[in-house]
């Protein structure tokens, strides 16, 4: 069903690219009213326009607050053309409708990235602009609604195809459009709020983002995926390779949490399924990767490799002997993207500008939502207690913060050995923790890595003493757990038995 546009309200924040439009309106004898800013515009440009408070017979008030909330506004936009009685009540008014309705809002996100000033965060909650294009949106069968410039080429396209008419699918498209964006909108400003009252869990949680990329599929081919963020981008710069899919996603963002959490410019982490098989915290670059790769190579294998530093190309030349899927970095220097890039598939992401926030994080199950926040929080000294006889050296203690922290992103029940501050066996993902240990031991001999010095960590207390027993049999030196068990005693027994330093965290760290 196509519809003519005769007249068309222009109310926009940003006033970019406008003249194409205008052009097109003009010469399709398209009437136009606009407000304040825009009415402003559209003069400097030279297109003629009937402001808003001459169209209504109404001044613009309280500041600007009330222009567009005018009865002869929504009467134009929301009659049904089809209705007699809705024909009748705008004549006699001597209202007239509003077939196109172009509205941006106020910058309400962007000004809360710039401002932590309330009062002019508040004045840049839009109230008239939403409004309109609710009302356009409801009655997409009479009118257009635009909401962003992004949408004018589409427009233009539209209205010059069938000469000033536009077709419902295209309405019906852009009504589409219009209610997500005023969803949006309203759920950045509800969770602003929620923000600024500490309501961690309201009773009604709106959830937001913007596609970033709709995915080749999911885990697995049969599967549909796309990824979204609630910036207008992830903060990670894919330079090279192919489209990234939804298991690199997954472990990309695996990587960089334990990247980020390690010491400014030093770390290397290997990820394989989302699950760390091999992590180094060396102060040559190098020799972090080869240690970190050494912990677990058949595992590295097709795996992602993530550098809390800048690539160069003694690094970059030693990379390009293993098949990897992706390599993140904080940069890679032109000697070093010279050789990566040799490998047309390789994807290189650029994470300098990624960082680790307290967001919450989100786990649905068909039509439930598990929230929680995220278990990022800096280790130190003070979150450990020596509950053994034996103390531990201040190398011992460094090494067993590092498996500790290392521990809390590996998947549960989870058991990580290390040295020199480079894990050398990883136990994941198993029922019991006896297992993991089993695993993480198995590893260990198989690695090629120095494990004087060997210390070990659990992401929660031992039950009983048979796992710690199976490290301890393996040549472990020191062990971190959380405490909690009602065989903390035994356990703390065993260690003071064995001559073993045993340190307890205040804290669990399952991640399953």
């Amino acid at each position: 069903m196509m519809k003519k546009i005769k007249t068309a309200l222009i109310s926009v924040s940003n006033k970019k690219n406008l003249k194409p439009l205008l052009n097109v309106l003009k010469k399709n004898k398209i009437k136009i009213i606009s407000s304040g800013g825009t009415y402003k515009e559209i003069k400097r440009l030279k297109f003629k326009s009937t402001e808003v408070s001459v169209f209504t017979n109404t001044p613009e008030i309280l500041d600007g607050r009330v222009k567009t909330l005018h009865p002869k506004i929504h009467a134009g936009i929301l009659n049904n053309r089809k209705k007699k009685s809705h024909f009748r009540e705008l004549s006699n008014l001597n209202f007239e409708n509003i077939d196109l309705v172009i509205v941006n809002f106020y910058p309400f996100e962007d000004v809360l990235k710039k401002s932590k000033n309330h009062k002019q965060i508040i004045e840049n909650i839009d109230v008239g602009g939403p409004a309109m294009v609710r009302s356009a949106a409801k009655n997409y069968n009479d009118v257009v609604v635009i909401t962003s410039s992004d949408q004018y080429s589409e427009l233009i396209k539209e209205i010059k195809k069938n000469k000033g008419n536009t077709s419902l699918n295209f309405r019906e498209k852009l009504s589409r459009i219009a209610f997500a964006e005023t969803a949006y909108y309203d759920s950045v400003i509800s969770n602003y709020f929620n923000k600024k009252t500490n309501t961690i869990f309201p009773n009604k949680k709106i959830f937001y983002g913007n596609l970033i990329n709709q995915l080749r599929y999911g885990e697995n081919p049969h599967q549909l995926s796309a990824i979204y963020s609630t910036n207008s981008n992830t903060n990670l710069k894919q330079i090279h390779g192919k489209q990234l899919s939804y298991n690199n996603y997954n472990d990309i963002f695996s990587a960089l949490n334990i990247s980020k959490s390690l010491p400014k410019n030093k770390g290397t982490v290997i990820i394989k399924h989302s699950n760390p098989c091999g992590v180094s915290a060396k102060k040559n670059h190098l020799e972090s990767y080869k240690s970190a790769y050494s912990c677990d190579p058949v595992s590295a294998f097709g795996g992602i490799v993530s550098c809390n530093f800048k690539i160069k190309k003694n690094l970059a030349l030693e990379l390009n002997k293993l098949f990897l899927e992706v390599i993140i970095a904080n940069g890679f220097d032109n000697d070093a993207f010279g050789i990566l890039k040799t490998k047309k598939n390789l994807r290189l992401i650029d994470g300098t500008n990624y960082s680790l926030n307290q967001f919450f994080k989100f786990i649905s199950y068909n039509q439930d939502i598990l929230v929680q926040s995220e278990d990022l929080d800096q280790f130190s000294n003070k979150n450990f207690k020596v509950v053994s006889k034996r103390k531990p050296t201040l190398n011992q203690l460094k090494n067993l913060i590092f498996a500790f922290n290392i521990c809390r992103f590996v998947k549960s029940n989870a058991i990580v050995l290390a040295s020199n501050e480079t894990t050398v066996g990883i136990g994941s993902g198993q029922p019991n923790r006896l297992d993991s240990c089993k695993i993480a031991v198995k590893k260990m001999k198989e690695s090629k890595i120095n494990t004087n010095n060997l210390v070990a960590a659990s992401d929660a207390f031992f039950p009983f003493i048979d796992g710690i027993e199976e490290l301890i049999q393996s040549g472990v030196k020191a062990v971190v757990q959380p405490s909690g068990s009602i065989r903390d005693k035994e356990i703390i027994n065993f260690a003071n038995e064995t001559d073993t330093v045993l340190v307890f965290s205040s804290t669990r760290h399952f991640r399953h």
